[in-house]
Parts: structure tokens; C-alpha cells; sequence
């Protein structure tokens, strides 16, 4: 414990300072952005500018005399750089209170004058760690020390310095020029968006670290890479995780009227629904961006053109054909009643055969989700149907939606996060075995991956009833897993004949078999697992019903 008096003096109270005239300001950015119209402001207002190597030079492009930091410390810049304001000359002129005689005759002591702006954006370190070809020594040299510093420091003393972090403020900072200073309202604001910036920027940098430092840990760091092996199931989780959100959306209530609600984002992301693009159409509901995510991620999986049909975050139809158009016929058509007021994803561009297809008569979609859309398939969706007021059609951008999570999907539960890596990666054929005596037709495999892709992104226990690139039965949310079987069978109906069924899990029993074989599934694909995975097999050998066992389970709850 510290017992020395002169660390326990009560704190200096003195009339507190509102409007604080700008004479003299520091500038250092490496985002040059509207510097022009600063420096013309700084000149007319006579403020005095201190500045430091390409800011220096760029201010005094613009006929603006400045003084260099070098001239202040009196030690040039060094390491390339890495050191140029670490200075007591410079901090203390940040830091000093105004209303402070000790602080004040420190300065006089030292010959050290008082800034009353701080003008700093940082090292564009979030843009540049987030190309593929970053190495790890480029982003370490990104990681601004001085930058945040100055910003902190000046924020501290907000009371009686002005913090700029951004070419967004500059209008700002030139309007109190023009009128003879600024106020403390106005340096509190400034004050709070520039601890956001640095708690933006180190948290961007402690995401990167943690993948870095885990990366190399597990030997698994790759030549360009900040980073990236998200979906690699062998990637370490961090200890710490450290995740800013930025509100995007209000949403006028959640699940229900009586619940608020909002869309976040991790701050910087514009990937997946983080960076959704609407075209049409009123404002997107909670519900909504559910099914949007559980449709758009289920076409994201589908190599070929495909289509998917959501309610109540299960698809309800899914298909690939040849074309968008064709496999979107194909999805409707799967369970129509369902897809009434259902949220549609394609995995291709929106066109005008697509939109075509959708005017028919008994059509109504809630939401319309792709890559992109044609300009004549959005004249026709917004000027033909009679729902063309209630439509929303949304641009969902391709990319990892997960880079800014560290490849980790979170969810949340009461008063905590689950963290896993998403179950996105394809599977790999070459690693399923057939358990029977009889294999699948050769014209079955395609149906058989089509239909594990499906059941994957539906509510355990789930079934899925494909027939050729098509759902047609789907079983989800139930208790066991003959309930879901029997469902699946009975919206299929007779287009389950020939078919063939997926399951997210094991059969626990093979009570399921009997009633494939009644329904005349063509083959069955499954992970196996159980311990009565012999009484299952030996029941499908029995009903003729060739089985394939992936090895890999898809639960989804």
C-alpha cells in the first residue's frame, strides 16, 4: 500500500471551463481524407498546427505552415518510424489541466505549451488484416502504439481538449473553429466516440492475436493468413473472446409485439445478414431474419443451382435443378401450403424466369433472398403482384459470415454464450460405407448427398424424404425419431416411393425400418453410432433397403 500523502490530496475543484478556444492543434492520420479542408480552416482560423511525417507534408501542401513533432521532443523519429510522439513534450501538452495552477507551472517549468485539439486517425488495422494476402508480420506492424495513446490521452482531459478521430468530424471541428472554440458538450461527445474507436481497434486486434497465436500454437498457421480456418473443427477456441456489436437494424419487436428488438453485428462486418442489402419492401421483422438465415444458409450449402423454401426457420421445400429458376419450381412445389408466407433463398442470381414463376396465381412470399437480382425480376415482384407491398427482397453478399467471430457461431443462452465452430463444411463422400449387403443405385448417390445436405439444417430430430434434387417429406422437432420418420413419410406421401431419407442422427431402434419399406424408400443414409446399429442394419438388409452410414452427425436444435 501506498502511504505517501501527496497521492491521497483531495482533487482540485474549479469553475468548470465551457467554451475552449483552438490555437494550437495536433495532427497526425494516416487516412488523409478531407485534411485539405482542415488545413484551410486551421489557416484562417491563425491556429497553430504541430504535425509529423506524411501529415506534416500533406497539411503544408495546402500552404499551412507547421511545426514538426521532432522540433518539440527534440528527437527525430526512430524504428522506422514506431517512435515519433511518445513524449513527455507531447503528452503533457495533451494531458495538462487548465484549471490546474500546479499543472500550469509544471508546463511553464519545462517550456512545454498546452494543445487544445487532438486531431488522429489509427492505422487502417482492420482493413488490411482482413485480405487474404495479409502476412502476420504486415499486420503487426499495423498496430498502432502512438495513435491510440494520443487519442486516449486527450479524451481524458476532454474538459479541456478536443478529440477528433475521424474525417467524419472535421465539419464539426471547422464549425467551432469558425465560431471561437468548443463547447464541453462537445468534447464529451467526441470524448465517447474516440474510447469506441480505440476499444473498436484493440478489440480487433486482440481477435487477430488470439486466432494468430493459436494458430501457430497448433502448428496450423498458414503462409497468407491472418487467419482464416474457420469451420476447421480442429482450430483451438480462444480463452478470451473479445466481440464489439454495433446496432444495425431496429426492428419493430422481436419474437412478439411485446418484446423490443434490434440486429446486431460484430462492428466492420458486411458479410451474411451483417451486410444484407434490402431492394424492396417493408421493414424486415426478428422472425423474418431467422428463416432468412436458416434459407440462406442452407442454398450457401448447395453446389448446384438451387433453391430454398423456409417456415418457421425449417425449410419446407428445397431443390436443385439446372437452373435457379428450375429448382425454385421444384421447392415451391415441395409442400405449397407450407410455403405460403414463406422466406425463399437462391444461391444464384434472381431472375426474371424466377420471378415469372412466382406471379402465379396462389403465390405469396414473405421475403425473397439472393446474391443478386435482375433489374426486370425487381420491376416484376414490385409492380405485378398483389403482394408486391408486402414482399421483401434482400441482397445477401457471399463471403465467410463467421471471419469476424473467429470462425465461431455464437448462441445465446440466460445470462451466457455457446460457442461452436458452424456445422458448414461439406461433408465428404469418400468417407461414407454402406452397411448392407445391397448398395444404392448409381443413380441414387446424388439424391442421397442431397438429402444428408438437407437434414442438416433441419430441427432435431429431423428426417428428410428427397426424391431425386427435391424434398419432399420432412419430419423435425420431435421427440423421437419414428415420430419424425412418420411425418416425413406422410408428407411425402407417394412421391416418398423411390426415394430416398436422411437422418441427422443414429436410429436408436429399428423400428423406423418397417415403415420406409412400407413407404418405398429406395435407400437410406444416416451416421450411425448406436448400439443397436447391428439390429438396424440387419432390418434394413431384411426390407431390401440398402443403408450408407456417414460416420458424421447434424444435430440442429
Amino acid at each position: 500500500m501506498n502511504s505517501n500523502p501527496s497521492h491521497h490530496h483531495a482533487p482540485h475543484i474549479g469553475p468548470v471551463i465551457d467554451i475552449v478556444p483552438i490555437r494550437r492543434v495536433l495532427v497526425s492520420v494516416f487516412d488523409k481524407t478531407g485534411l485539405d479542408r482542415l488545413a484551410q480552416a486551421c489557416k484562417a482560423a491563425g491556429v497553430r498546427v504541430v504535425s509529423t511525417g506524411g501529415t506534416a507534408a500533406a497539411l503544408a501542401s495546402q500552404g499551412l505552415e507547421v511545426e514538426d513533432v521532432a522540433s518539440i521532443t527534440g528527437f527525430p523519429e526512430i524504428l522506422d518510424g514506431r517512435v515519433k510522439t511518445l513524449h513527455p513534450n507531447i503528452f503533457a501538452g495533451i494531458l495538462a489541466r487548465s484549471d490546474r495552477p500546479d499543472d500550469l507551472e509544471v508546463l511553464g517549468t519545462h517550456g512545454i505549451e498546452r494543445f487544445d485539439a487532438v486531431v488522429v486517425n489509427l492505422y487502417p488495422f482492420e482493413s488490411v488484416v482482413a485480405k487474404p494476402e495479409c502476412q502476420p508480420a504486415d499486420a503487426i506492424e499495423l498496430i498502432d502504439i502512438g495513435g491510440p495513446s494520443l487519442v486516449r490521452a486527450a479524451a481524458k482531459n476532454h474538459a479541456f481538449t478536443a478529440v477528433v478521430t475521424g474525417p467524419e468530424q472535421y465539419d464539426d471541428l471547422i464549425a467551432a473553429l469558425q465560431r471561437g472554440g468548443t463547447t464541453l458538450a462537445e468534447r464529451r461527445q467526441l470524448a465517447a466516440r474516440a474510447f469506441e474507436r480505440t476499444s473498436t481497434y484493440d478489440a480487433a486486434i486482440a481477435r487477430w492475436m488470439a486466432r494468430h497465436a493459436g494458430l501457430v500454437a497448433s502448428g496450423t498457421e498458414r503462409p497468407a493468413a491472418t487467419g482464416a480456418v474457420p469451420g476447421d473443427d480442429d482450430a483451438p477456441l480462444p480463452t478470451r473472446f473479445h466481440l464489439e456489436l454495433e446496432r444495425r437494424l431496429p426492428l419493430r419487436y422481436g419474437e412478439n409485439p411485446h418484446q423490443s428488438a434490434a440486429l446486431y453485428a460484430p462492428a466492420g462486418t458486411h458479410l451474411g445478414l451483417a451486410g444484407f442489402k434490402q431492394l424492396w419492401g417493408k421493414e424486415l421483422s426478428y422472425n423474418n431474419l431467422l428463416d432468412l438465415d436458416g434459407a440462406t444458409r442452407l442454398a450457401g450449402l448447395l453446389e448446384a443451382p438451387s433453391a430454398v423454401v423456409v417456415k418457421h426457420t425449417n425449410p419446407c421445400g428445397a431443390a436443385s435443378a439446372p437452373t435457379v429458376a428450375g429448382a425454385l419450381a421444384t421447392a415451391m412445389a415441395a409442400d405449397p401450403t407450407s410455403a405460403f408466407g414463406s422466406i425463399v433463398a437462391v444461391n444464384g442470381t434472381f431472375d426474371r424466369a424466377c420471378a415469372e414463376l412466382l406471379l402465379k396465381p396462389g403465390l405469396f412470399v414473405e421475403v425473397i433472398a439472393a446474391p443478386a437480382f435482375e433489374p426486370e425480376a425487381v420491376e416484376l415482384l414490385t409492380t405485378r403482384p398483389t403482394w408486391k407491398a408486402s414482399v421483401r427482397l434482400v441482397e445477401v453478399p457471399p463471403g465467410d459470415p463467421w471471419e469476424a467471430t473467429l470462425g465461431m457461431e455464437l448462441r445465446s443462452v440466460a445470462g451466457a454464450l455457446l460457442v461452436q465452430r458452424p456445422d458448414d463444411a461439406c461433408d465428404d463422400p469418400a468417407s461414407w460405407k454402406v452397411v448392407t449387403r445391397t448398395s444404392p443405385a448409381p443413380e441414387l448417390t446424388q439424391a442421397l448427398g442431397f438429402a444428408f445436405t438437407i437434414v442438416r439444417r433441419l430441427t432435431s430430430n429431423a428426417i428428410a424424404v428427397c426424391h431425386d434434387m427435391s424434398l419432399v417429406g420432412a419430419g423435425i422437432g420431435q421427440t423421437s425419431r419414428v415420430d419424425a420418420v412418420r411425418i416425413a413419410l406422410d408428407k411425402a406421401g407417394e412421391r416418398a416411393r423411390g426415394g430416398v431419407l436422411a437422418s441427422d442422427a443414429f436410429f436408436p431402434f429399428a423400428d423406423s425400418i418397417p415403415l420406409l419399406a412400407k413407404a418405398g424408400i429406395a435407400a437410406v443414409i444416416q451416421p450411425g453410432g448406436s448400439k443397436r446399429d447391428g439390429e438396424v442394419i440387419a432390418a434394413a438388409d431384411e426390407a431390401g433397403i440398402p443403408m450408407v452410414f456417414t460416420s458424421r452427425r447434424h444435430f440442429r436444435h
